[in-house]
């Protein structure tokens, strides 16, 4: 018999969370959740992270999920209810160009988004029920599309486990009016359900009042070898937001001031979606499909007084979406002149439709103009193939070929373009538990269909290339080095803040990435180390820096879960390094450094009690900076200056967990 325990952080299944939860695992069939970086990977920078190791780490945003993929930073620039910004492998990747993201198979990027190309708003996912999260980086994989030239992350939820059905009920309250409220389990009809309900000021002179609901439904059946699941998943927020500031307005407003008090959004997202898989003609067949209706409607001011002194510059960006998709991939085995090979085909199909899209200028919400409103339709189709050929018992090569053809129309002008990305990884090994790794291909990114159709490069190339080593030198510790190359074509993106397509240069970005993991008894220590270099490879007269590069990254994670004992914890620290903000390098951001610590008592097998503090050592640093010119009121003329969003001070949040 299977029980599934839901517990803060953790979807626990039979003993393999138990260790994290301090649960008894006794009388209990283990389902195996993959917690190692490395299993089955195809890189050196691929692997998985499983629900323990989830559940071991506190979580300020949902959002840090993403944090899981090491080198990967997650901060923010506005509110809570906003996408995050997102930093990988050089990349000042926004809100999500140049790293796709998937919840269940469904993409969350947005194409042709009103605030920003590749647009991944993760807040609607509910932490406690995500199962597992695969991660690959670099544009490698067949399988892997539009977005994936950075890498990618597919978040995978728990499903229904037959057996006895458990509930679990929490209650979290802490600083600047935080409040939340879960209710998750599963029934013995394999309905896992779950419902979040949160509230949140935090600590701006402007409250937040954040109100999020987040729920989920899933039914499901068989099992990992031949199965299926049918989910449906419902999110609204709204926010007001404290958006960055100018480093000159601090005196007059203070660190979490603002200097436009209606600054805020609203958001929503539904969706359905289904997939099987089992066993079909000697092979594997995976088929899903989705359908996603969502909405965003985002007032922002950031140059405050520079365009219309006496209103002010806020403006709303607004979309309503459908997205309809489906995938279908085959899997079999064959033989050719005597060597294994395993084979993989696929197709993947998307619809967006936008009715509208738009850019308008506001008063305190209230529109005052139309900018622009376009009505969007964008299709992709995508093809992709990849065999996997086993040369020797220490030679393997996995070569794969994809093609995607897309169709944009605004208002009814079309645009048409086609991409083809091959793709090569070779793999030898292990030696004395070593393996070296050799990876190539090409990928690439779309761009807004509003800048399309005035004549900018639809799908833009780029190019990569790593080598990297994994080992597992002793027992329990497993360490990985990668050398990477990342080549843009372009960097054209629609600029959503202004309404406008503006052009950058070709770049060129490489580092490298140390990451190691050791286990022993109850202790998990990890470390991420990423160093890289950003550059323009065009030579313009004001610099060759891409502002916004992360140049420098470490992260170390301590988590300490005895099994059967009432006490565990963990530790967490965070460095950004300082990074460009403008071409010449003439202006830099500053250094962060931010640690959270978790401490858990269990009262009995049902009841726990959790501490979590965030910037433990309340640091005075910024989530992000950028360098552009603003007016702030009664200013005379406009003035270039840093505009930071802070991180939040010491934050402390108590959480009680009961099952039942």
């Amino acid at each position: 018999m299977l029980r599934t325990v839901f517990t803060a952080g953790c979807v626990f299944a039979a003993g393999a969370c138990a260790a994290a939860a301090g649960l008894p695992s006794a009388g209990m069939a283990v389902v195996q959740v993959v917690g190692q970086r490395g299993d089955a990977a195809d890189a050196a920078s691929a692997g998985s992270v499983g629900a323990a190791e989830i559940a071991a780490r506190p979580l300020l945003r949902t959002g840090e999920l993403l944090e899981f993929v090491p080198g990967l930073a997650v901060t923010q620039h506005s509110g809570a209810g906003k996408a995050n910004q997102y930093f990988l492998r050089g990349f000042n990747l926004d809100h999500g160009t140049d790293f796709a993201t998937f919840v269940d198979g469904m993409p969350v990027n947005m194409r042709s988004h009103a605030h920003g190309q590749g647009y991944t708003d993760l807040n609607f996912v509910i932490p406690e029920l995500v199962r597992r999260i695969d991660y690959r980086k670099g544009p490698y994989a067949a399988a892997d599309g539009d977005f994936a030239s950075a890498g990618s992350a597919r978040i995978a939820l728990a499903d229904d486990v037959p057996g006895l059905a458990t509930t679990m009920a929490g209650i979290t309250v802490g600083r600047h009016g935080y409040r939340r409220a879960l209710l998750a389990g599963a029934t013995a009809g394999n309905l896992l359900y779950g419902l979040d309900v949160q509230r949140n000021d935090g600590p701006w002179t402007v409250p937040e009042d954040g109100r999020k609901v987040s729920g989920l439904l899933r039914w499901s059946g068989g099992d990992r070898d031949d199965g299926w699941n049918v989910t449906a998943m419902a999110y609204r927020n709204r926010w007001t937001a404290t958006d960055q500031i100018a480093l000159r307005a601090v005196d007059q407003v203070g660190r979490f001031g603002s200097l436009d008090p209606t600054d805020g959004g609203r958001a929503s997202r539904y969706s359905l979606s289904a997939a099987r898989h089992g066993q079909w003609s000697s092979g594997r067949v995976e088929l899903s499909a989705y359908a996603v209706r969502s909405t965003l409607d985002l007032y922002s001011n950031f140059t405050y007084a520079l365009e219309r002194p006496e209103e002010g510059d806020q403006f709303r960006q607004g979309e309503r979406r459908t997205m309809l998709g489906a995938d279908a991939a085959w899997s079999w085995q064959g033989t050719l002149a005597g060597l294994d090979l395993h084979n993989r085909a696929g197709v993947q199909v998307r619809s967006d439709r936008l009715s509208p899209v738009g850019l308008y200028t506001t008063v305190a919400r209230r529109t005052a103009a139309v900018v622009r409103e376009d009505r969007v339709r964008e299709t992709s189709a995508g093809v992709f193939a990849e065999t996997s050929v086993r040369w020797a018992p220490w030679l393997r090569t996995v070569a794969g070929l994809r093609g995607d053809a897309y169709r944009f129309d605004v208002n009814g002008r079309r645009a048409d373009a086609t991409i083809a990305t091959p793709k090569l990884s070779v793999i030898a090994g292990p030696w004395r538990n070593m393996e070296l790794f050799f990876n190539a291909g090409h990928g690439f990114h779309s761009n807004d269909a509003r800048g399309v159709v005035d004549g900018v490069t639809p799908l833009v190339r780029t190019r990569g290339v790593e080598a990297g080593v994994r080992s597992e030198p002793v027992p329990g510790l497993e360490t990985s080095l990668t050398a990477w190359r990342l080549s843009s074509g372009s960097e054209l993106v629609y600029v959503g803040d202004a309404g406008t397509t503006e052009p950058s240069r070709a770049s060129r970005r490489h580092g490298i990435e140390w990451n190691t993991q050791y286990t022993t008894g109850p202790l998990r220590f990890d470390l991420d180390l990423a160093v890289s270099r950003a550059r323009y490879t065009q030579p313009a007269e004001e610099g060759d820096r891409v502002p916004g590069a992360l140049e420098r990254m470490a992260a170390f994670d301590v988590s300490y879960a005895p099994l059967g004992k009432r006490w565990s914890g963990g530790f967490n620290v965070r460095y950004l390094g300082p990074r460009a903000l403008t071409e010449d390098d003439g202006v830099r951001s500053r250094a962060s450094t931010l640690a959270s610590a978790r401490i858990a008592y269990r009262f009995n097998p049902r009841t726990q009690l959790t501490l979590d503090v965030f910037n433990l050592f309340d640091r005075k640093a910024s989530d992000i900076e950028y360098y552009y010119a603003s007016r702030l009121p009664g200013e005379a003329a406009a003035r270039d200056d840093v505009h930071f969003h802070p991180v939040e001070p010491r934050t402390v949040r108590l959480a009680l967990n009961y099952t039942f």
